[in-house]
């Protein structure tokens, strides 16, 4: 490598044992995670949102320009504005105000054993919204103009990380991608560099939540790995 500041990295020593009993425990934990539909209203501290904002930022990301911003939604009135402009955009994508659906019969009937539609309350119910950006440009001292590198790729990897976070503190959440979903950018007051992503719902299941039984069905290791 060129030559560079840098600082000694280090990890705590551990046998093969070890490495395959952990690796195993949280897998198995993450395996119980869930896209959650149904919410419950109970409030839920910040502070556990912070912490996953946190873990999110330190994801691995292009040039560590940190190209991403999470605004976070709790008001009732913010929470009610994106439902309704969400719906709008989801009515349209799945046909309901009588007009053809924005979506495709194919991307419908692949939706169809999940049992999705135009309606969203969750996006009011919810204790909180994350509302997830991707900064185009910015670099790391978000100035605006600087080029930023494998944004998409970055942001998805810092959601990654924040849903793990949020899982392993007892939460429910949702990833929903209303589109188009610009209206985010407006209702959040970002920059027009920022490219909304994509909206983590967070909080508490409801008492009668329940999820697909379809969603269960995972692709074994064989399907979904090669080794060579």
């Amino acid at each position: 490598m060129q030559d560079h500041e840098s600082v000694p990295y280090t990890l705590p020593e551990m046998d093969d044992e070890s490495r395959i009993a952990r690796a195993t425990a949280l897998r198995e934990k993450l395996a119980q995670r869930r896209t959650c539909r149904f919410f419950s209203d109970a409030p839920i501290p910040r502070e556990v949102v912070e912490q996953a904002i946190l873990a999110a930022g330190g994801a691995p990301n292009g040039a560590n320009h940190q190209p991403w911003h999470f605004a976070v939604v709790s008001t009732p009135e913010k929470k009610r504005a994106i439902r309704e402009a969400a719906e709008r955009e989801e009515r349209q994508f799945y046909g309901e105000d009588g007009d053809k659906a924005k979506a495709g019969k194919e991307w419908l009937d692949a939706l169809a054993p999940i049992g999705t539609d135009a309606s969203k309350p969750f996006l009011e119910t919810a204790p909180y919204l994350i509302v997830v950006f991707a900064q185009r440009k910015g670099g790391i001292e978000e100035d605006a103009r600087t080029q930023n590198y494998y944004v998409s790729e970055s942001v998805g990897i810092a959601v990654g990380m924040m849903l793990t976070t949020l899982h392993e503190a007892g939460l429910a959440t949702l990833t929903h991608t209303p589109s188009p979903m610009g209206f985010l950018r407006e209702l959040c007051g970002r920059p027009e560099h920022e490219k909304p992503l994509m909206v983590v719902v967070v909080g508490q299941p409801s008492p009668d939540a329940t999820v697909p039984t379809y969603a269960l069905k995972k692709k074994p290791l064989e399907k979904i790995s090669t080794w060579l």
